[in-house]
Parts: C-alpha cells; structure tokens; sequence
C-alpha cells in the first residue's frame, strides 16, 4: 500500500514538473498580455458604452499584444484626470474639457498631472446639448431663460455637457444653478419637481444616452428650445446651434420636431507616454472600420462620412494643444496636416 503511495506521488509530481515544463516553454506574450486601461466616464454615460464597443477593436489593431480594459469614473473630468495621473492610458474628453484643462479652469484649477497633460488623439463624434422637462410642466416655460436661477440637472458636474451648458448660461448670462442627482433618478426628480428641468444629449443627432432612454419610458417629456434672441446671442458668443430632429431621437412626442441643441466635439486623447505606434496603429485601424463602427451605432455616422476632418475640427477647437504625433503622422499622410499645429513630445 506504501508502495502504491508513493508511485502515485511520483507520478503527480512528474505530471506537474511537465506542466511547469510546457508552460515555462510558452511565448512569453501569451502568457503576460501590456494593460491598456481605458478611462472613461459612468456606466450611464454614452462614452462608456463607446469604449465598451471598441475593445476589440483596439486588441486586434495591437495584434493581440495587449488587454484594454474600461475603467468607468463618476464623471468625464474624473477620467480625464486618472489617465493624467497614471491611473489610465486613455481618456474620454472633449473640446471644452480640453479648453478647460489647458486653461486651468473649472475642475481643473490648480491641478498639476502626475504625468503629464492630455494632447490631441482621436475625435469621434460630435453631441449635442439640449432642455427638456416633463411634459405636466409645459406651460412654464418658453426659453432658455426660464429656467435662470431655477433647479436644473445640468448632467452629471463634470460631464462635458454640464460644462458645455456652464459656458451657455455665462454667454446668456444666466445663474447656473446644479441640483445633482443620480442620472438613472432623472425621471423621478422630474416627475416630483425637485428639478426644473433637466440637460439631454444626443450623439451626431441619433443616439440618446441610455438613461434618457430609460427616462422617456417612464414619462412624457418635452423639449424646450432656445427663443431667437438667445440663439442670436449664443452665435455671437461663437458658439454652434444645431438642429436635431426628435423623431430620429426620441420614441414619444416631445413636443417639437425639432430640438435646438449646443454641440460639443467628443475624443479620446492620451498622453504623451503612449508611443507614436501605438496612436498611429489605433487610429489606422478606427480609419479602415469607420463604415462598420457607423453600423454598430449611428452616433458614429458623421465620423465615418468624414473621419479626417472630425480630426482637423477637433484640433482646430484648440489649435494651441499639442498634437500627439501618431496623429500627426497620420494626418501628415492624409494631405491634412497644418503645420501651423505643434506635435507634442514623446517621453516613451
């Protein structure tokens, strides 16, 4: 019986000195995949279910070499923030928090990044800001106006639409008063009037964010637009007024056919510790599937019509930022580099 033990011990102990063999012997690449932590904002939000998407798509352009990850943050100048400081290689953005970082404003005042600030990467797809209420509060208000000094949920603080609205009201000079709440309580503060009013946005003029989405399914609502002489005074401001059409948008009527919204210009940039092959390979590979990712959400349709000069709109937004140089290269060629623009330093 001793015997019969100690065969079986030998035996296990020569099947795990083959199994330490054979795995000793792998790729060192299949056994330890680089982390690529992409940071983006709350699982609610349109920028997570874009990165969401786009995972695979970042791991075959890397040929496998890598495992990306999406890291979700309360909110887009909290993501924006960890890929600075280390916490994440990529960052969701946009144009006005890419002002507002180089500006040192906002949420960004008196912040220094551990590693170094966000540049110029990849622009995706343009969203629009807009008002909306719920439908038994119709009669109150008229404009924009209406709702100066009243409580409004202007998206989560620290989204880009609550910024995109703080420089609305500066340019109409109205008092932006923020009741946060939680996004996915949204209808239920304005079905009890704890809001007045809430932000809605729309991704190139199709895509709904998700718990707006859930909101219209549990209540009628209806969009209030700007009057004339305040979308007189947002252009003079120098900012953009687009029509979106809520049929496309919305399930339900809202009231108007068409929503007056505010666009903003969305990306994901990094900085300059991601290699120029790395970008240039990324957005090689966004380039050759713009017509696929357009079909997997039509958020991305304006990118795909035109995916070189989404790139060139997002820079010129902040033409003063540096340009990582996998986009430079990129761009360079695609006939559609300024040389007016500087590339930013690579550390890696």
């Amino acid at each position: 019986m001793r015997m019969k033990r100690l065969g079986y011990a030998l035996a296990m102990s020569a099947a795990t000195i083959a199994l330490l063999t054979v795995a000793a012997t792998q790729p060192s690449d299949a056994q330890e995949r680089k982390s690529i932590r992409w940071s983006t904002s709350s699982i609610d939000s349109y920028g997570y279910k874009v990165a969401a998407a786009m995972v695979k798509i970042v791991e075959d352009a890397l040929g496998g070499e890598y495992t990306v990850t999406v890291q979700p943050y309360p909110s887009t100048t909290g993501d924006m923030k960890a890929a600075m400081d280390g916490d994440g290689e990529i960052g969701y953005t946009a144009d006005v928090g890419m002002t507002q970082l180089y500006a040192g404003e906002g949420g960004f005042k008196n912040y220094t990044p551990a590693k170094g600030k966000l540049v110029h990467m990849w622009y995706a797809y343009p969203m629009e800001s807009f008002m909306a209420i719920s439908a038994k509060d119709a009669a109150k208000y008229k404009c924009w106006g209406d709702f100066s000094g009243k409580p409004v949920f202007f998206t989560t603080a620290g989204f880009m639409n609550w910024l995109n609205f703080q420089r609305i009201y500066k340019a109409l000079g109205y008092d932006f008063k923020l009741v946060q709440i939680d996004a996915k309580s949204n209808s239920d503060a304005l079905q009890a009037g704890t809001i007045a009013g809430s932000v809605a946005y729309t991704v190139a003029g199709r895509s709904l964010a998700p718990y707006w989405k859930e909101t219209e399914i549990r209540m009628d609502i209806r969009v209030i637009n700007p009057c004339p002489d305040e979308i007189a005074k947002l252009k003079a401001a120098g900012l953009a007024v687009v029509d979106v059409n809520t049929k496309d948008v919305f399930a339900k009527d809202v009231g108007t056919p068409i929503a007056k919204g505010v666009p903003i210009l969305f990306g994901y940039n990094v900085g300059t510790n991601i290699s120029e092959d790395i970008v240039y390979k990324l957005l090689t590979a966004f380039y050759k599937k713009k017509d696929e990712l357009a079909k997997i959400d039509p958020g991305f349709t304006p990118m795909a019509k035109d995916f070189i000069g989404m790139q060139v709109q997002g820079i010129s937004a902040n033409p003063d930022i540096p340009v990582h140089a996998g986009l430079a290269k990129f761009l360079k060629e695609n006939k559609a580099w300024n040389d007016k623009w500087k590339i930013a330093g690579s550390t890696s």
